[in-house]
This record gives C-alpha cells, structure tokens and sequence, in this order.
C-alpha cells in the first residue's frame, strides 16, 4: 500500500503493536495498555482525523494504577484500575461515528471514601497521515460536555458526559458516567467512506468454528468478527477498510483480495466491492492519476483526508484481472445471476484493459506516487538476487497469472450469459506460452518479475505460490513450485523473499517479512493444486501464531524462523485488524474443510484435510443456503 518500507510510528514505533485496538469503520480507537491517552499515537480516529487525544481519569488529581486490560470484541476494551481502595473500571467502546467510555468508580474498601474524580478530554484533529509519519501533532483544544469543537476546515466534534465529580462513596458504593464523543467530517464532494446501514449480512449466523484446536475456533471467531467491523459502504454497497489504522478506506487490490478469501462469508462483500469498483472504473487517459480505459482504481479517498497521491488513484497492475477473477468467484458461490449480469460491462471493459498488453501485463510506476505496483508495493520491494531494484517496465509473475485467470475465467462467465469468450481465451493461450518461455529459471522456480531490460527479476519469493491454481502452470510445473515454497516457510507462514537474497530483511516491509493473506494464498493454491500435506503445513503455522497476536493476525510480521519457545517478531506499525489478514479466517475454513461450490449445481462439496481432528463449521453462507460440515479427521460425517 504504501510508497516506501513505512517508517515507524512516532518516537519509537514500537508502541502501536502494544496498543489494544477497537474497530467500527470508519472510526477506530487505539489505546495503550494503561488506557491513557497523552501523545503517542493513541486516540480516537473518525474518518483519518484524530477527535480524541487526550483522554486522563484522576482521583485526588492521581491517575490510579492500572491492573488489567481486556479485549471484548471488535469494538470494545475493558481496562481496570486502581487507587488505594477505589477500583476504577473503563470500558471503551468505539462506533462509526466516534466513540464511548463508561467509567465506573467503585469503593473496595471498608470504610466511607471521599475523593474528586475528574477526567481531562482534548482533541488536536491531527491527520492520521501525519501521525503514521511521527510528525508533531497539533495543538490540543480541551472538550467540555456539551461543547463543539470545530476544525478549520469545518471538521467538528463533540464531546458530551460529566468530566468532573465529588463523589462520596460507602463501603460497595459506585459511581458511574458515560462520555461520548462524536465527530462529523465536513461535507465534500467525490468519494466518501461511509458505515454501513446496519450489522453485518452474516450477523444472525456468524462462520463458527469448533474443533479440538481452541486456537483455530478464536482465529475464525476474530477475524469473522473483524471483517464485520471494518465493513464500509459506498451507496449502500459493502466492502472491507484495508486496514486499521492507517487504511480505513478502499483499496481495489486490498478489498478484492479480502472478499474472495472471505466467500464462506457470503457474495455481499465482493458483490458490493465490485459495483463500488465499477462506478470508479476508469474511462480516460490521465496521467497524474494514472487513469486508463476499464482500469480499476488502486485507492480512494474522501477530499479532506489529503496525502501524496490523489484522492482518486489507479495506480495498480493487478486490481484489473483480480476484479474479474473477483466477478467469477462470486458468481460461483451464489452471487445473484442479475448482479452478476448487472458486472458484465466493467468485466468487460477490465479485460479489453488487459489486452491491450501485447507481451506481458506491466507498470512503469512513478516516482513521485507508486513505482511499483503491484501486491508488494514499497519502492524496495521487486528486487534482483543481488539486492539491486529492478527497473521498469516491470512485468510480475503473479500479475500474468491474475491475467490468465481472468482471461479464462471471464470468457466463462461471459459464455454463461451467451456473450463471446474465445477471444479472451485465445489471449490467455498466448500468454501462458510467452510467461513459459521467458519466467522459468534453471533453478527450477519462475522469476519474480521480467525487469525493463527483459532480464528476470531473480531469487525465490512469495510471488510464486500467487501462480498456483490459477490455471498458468502446468501440473508438473505446479509441483516444482510447491515444493520451491517450502524453502520460505518459517514455520509460521511464508516469508516474502529467500533468505539468500542480498536484500533479505526479515523485519523488512516486502524482503523477508511474513504476510498471512500471501501464506494463505499460497495454501488455497497448494490445496485446489493438489497438495494438500503443503496446504496443511501452511495452515498450521497460521493457527500456531495467532495467540501471539490474541488471534487478531497483524498486516505482516517478522519472518524469523520459528523456534521452540520463541515469539514472532512483531512489525510495529503494521495494521491490526487488516482486511485480509482477517480473512485468513474463512479461508482457512475453505482449506481445512475442502469446500468447493459450483455454480451449476448450486451444489457445495467438502474434502477435508487429515490432521486437524474432528471439526464443525457452522454459518458457511453459498447463494440462498447457510450450510453446516462436521468432519471426523478429515471425512465429512454430514453436511
């Protein structure tokens, strides 16, 4: 997502990965363990603008001392503190809008106390932008109940609840006062995330997990509940935030990515994302924002959230084929016939983008916005074995799989519904050969890219495992990835690049780091390909480090090799919850469960994987049924 490796956050950027985080989009809420809010990067976000920076409970003009910090869910953090024999208990809550804290003071102790409880509120409206970078924040402006903050350019929040008390408290006596705080973005023409107009479609009957592993159940349980929580809309169409904090908006590569790996969910998701997509699609030429006929936008971003890029930007090589790929996946798991005719047009229009590339899907990038586009897009991120950058026009192995993807699944799609396909297929054809004859090493692996001179972008990466099950590679050359993978496993998920690689970093953003939605790509292509023992390694590592994260899979971790009694290392400015980390959930589920649905048949299958005990998925929403499996160690029992 971003332009370069991200620096870290504030003075040691080591802070935001101890942070408790609660999500309703657009709004979050990122607190230290203590619960204090005076610098940092903690608050209150609504809408990338900071409405609560400071937020300071005292009795006697002392802060009491923390004892305990709790996650609720999704939304909610519990923190209790103490002073003497007063216990105070906050319990936070964030909403779309802003945010609540029920304090409650209680009296432990025997005898009568008397104490002044006050509570200090401020905002310094800091762009969150501005914070991810460490610059200094803004002057703080005190809240007062009742009182409405408003921005220069017209940002306004407000802040209502009692703030200060003499309280007199017998023995179990307690005292209790809500604050609530909301903010209201300015009105702006052009793209606005919006929250959704009510609970998520999957509420009544949440992807439910219950197996011999508790890890496994708390990993789906988070991350379903997460995707809920960073659902948006656009016109009344879903689609998932990229991430928190920094990311509470669209990102086509992002959204699409999650909404496929999240179909056990439902189509909504990707059914929303698309038309979102499409209604930004692009119609001319533009240079600055990279616009080009039937390409899909890579970010979008309301007008008052300023940054380096525009706020309408389309620089992404990849977010075309998969909003294809994306359109035919969901038409499979039971997206409407009319909505998916309704998408035919934008298909359309994506794959007359794709040909008009003659060799290979490629980016030149930019210098002053993104210079390389594709899933790794830091400006360090496609590097030769020998560390040196690859210059462009830079065409990415994953992205000619994408395309042949796309290419043969729309001409599916659009025979389905009586329209050509064989030109799209001729196409694909064509590229399958060409990617043959000039990806493939001697080593035995595809390059990560063709470079500007031709030249392959060589050592082994992630990229690879993106090939498999797309249809691109032959059986034999499908094999001769999978097993290549296993040399990047660290034991919790695939790191991004070989460690023999000059620039190898396991604490890097692209080189060497681990993603879990790139693991978990790599396993539901390892598992539609066949091998099935690779899928289920990649699997367990996922599972074995989710309680280092509280079961809420960060954006990327440390790609250091998994050792007995070691954690991973954490990236500290990585988000957390991020789209698709969160939906590593569902599609664990479709790996362990091997749940596949025609679109024919309406019919879904199940070939588990041995190994993981017996399991039952409840909630696994395909077209107008909500189905449930029961395995016994890798049999279906019933469905």
């Amino acid at each position: 997502m971003p332009a370069s490796t991200p620096r870290p956050v504030g003075a040691s950027g080591s802070e935001l990965h101890d942070h408790l985080t609660c999500v309703a989009a657009p709004a979050t809420w990122l607190s230290p363990p203590g619960g204090r809010l005076a610098g940092g990067p903690g608050g209150l976000y609504v809408a990338d603008r900071r409405v609560l920076s400071r937020l300071v409970v005292t009795l006697d003009g002392a802060e009491p001392e923390p004892r305990d910090a709790e996650t609720l869910g999704a939304d909610r953090v519990r923190f209790t503190a103490a002073r003497g024999a007063l216990t105070v208990e906050r319990v936070r809550t964030v909403r779309h809008d802003g945010g609540t804290e029920r304090i409650t003071v209680r009296n432990d102790g025997d005898g009568t106390a008397t104490v002044t409880f006050e509570v200090a509120a401020a905002a310094d409206l800091a762009q969150i932008s501005d914070v991810k970078a460490g610059d200094p924040p803004p002057p703080e402006t005190p809240l007062r109940d009742g009182a409405v903050l408003t921005g220069p350019d017209g940002y306004e929040v407000r802040l209502e609840g009692r703030t200060e008390a003499a309280l007199v408290l017998a023995s179990g006596d307690r005292f209790t006062t809500t604050l609530t705080v909301r903010a209201a973005p300015p009105p702006v023409p052009g793209f606005r995330p919006a929250p959704p107009d009510g609970p998520p479609p999957w509420a009544r009957t949440p992807l439910t997990v219950r197996s011999a592993d508790p890890r496994l159940d708390a990993l789906v349980s988070q991350g379903v509940a997460d995707l809920g929580a960073l659902l948006l809309a656009d016109e009344g169409d879903l689609y998932c935030a990229a991430g928190s904090p920094w990311y509470l908006t669209l990102f086509g590569r992002d959204a699409l990515w999650a909404a496929r790996l999240a179909l056990p969910l439902g189509h909504e998701p990707a059914a929303g994302t698309l038309r979102t997509l499409a209604r930004h699609q692009g119609t001319g030429h533009d240079p600055v924002t990279e616009e080009e006929p039937g390409k899909i936008p890579h970010e979008l971003r309301p007008a008052y959230a300023p940054g380096r890029l525009p706020p309408v930007y389309y620089g992404s090589v990849d977010a075309t084929a998969l909003f294809v790929v994306t359109l035919a996946e969901a038409w499979h798991w039971g997206m409407p016939a009319e909505e998916v005719e309704a998408l035919l047009p934008a298909a359309e229009r994506a794959l007359a983008w794709l040909g008009t590339f003659e060799e290979f899907v490629s980016y030149r990038g930019s210098a002053e916005r993104l210079p390389n586009q594709g899933w790794k897009d830091s400006s360090d991120g496609i590097q030769h074995l020998d560390g040196t950058c690859a210059t462009p026009p830079i065409a990415l192995s994953e992205v000619q799989a994408y395309a042949y993807q796309a290419a043969m699944l729309g001409a599916d799609l659009l025979e389905a519904y009586g329209r050509d396909g064989d030109r799209h297929r001729s196409w694909a054809r064509g590229l399958a050969a060409r990617f043959r004859a000039r990806f493939w090493l001697e080593e035995g692996y595809p390059a990560i890219a063709l470079d500007g001179t031709g030249a392959p972008v060589d050592g082994l990466a992630s990229n690879a495992g993106h090939l498999l099950g797309t249809g691109l590679l032959d059986r034999e050359e499908e094999a001769r990835v999978a097993r290549r993978l296993g040399e990047l496993n660290s034991g919790w998920g695939l790191r991004t690049l070989t460690a023999e690689a000059a620039g190898y970093d396991p604490l890097s953003y692209h080189r060497g780091s681990v993603w879990p939605h790139d693991t978990a790509i790599a396993m539901l292509g390892l598992s539609r390909t066949g091998h099935r023992e690779q899928a289920a390694e990649l699997a367990r590592g996922l599972i074995a480090v989710a309680p280092a994260f509280g079961h809420r899979l960060p954006e990327l971790f440390g790609g250091h090799t998994r050792r007995d009694g070691a954690a991973p290392v954490p990236y500290p400015p990585a988000c957390r919850p991020q789209a698709w980390s969160a939906a590593v959930s569902p599609a664990l589920v479709t790996v362990l469960f091997g749940l596949h649905r025609d679109a024919t048949t309406g019919q879904v299958s199940a070939t588990p994987l041995p190994g993981f005990g017996p399991m039952t998925v409840t909630g696994v929403r395909a077209g107008q049924q909500t189905l449930t499996f029961t395995t016994e160690d890798g049999a279906p029992a019933s469905d």
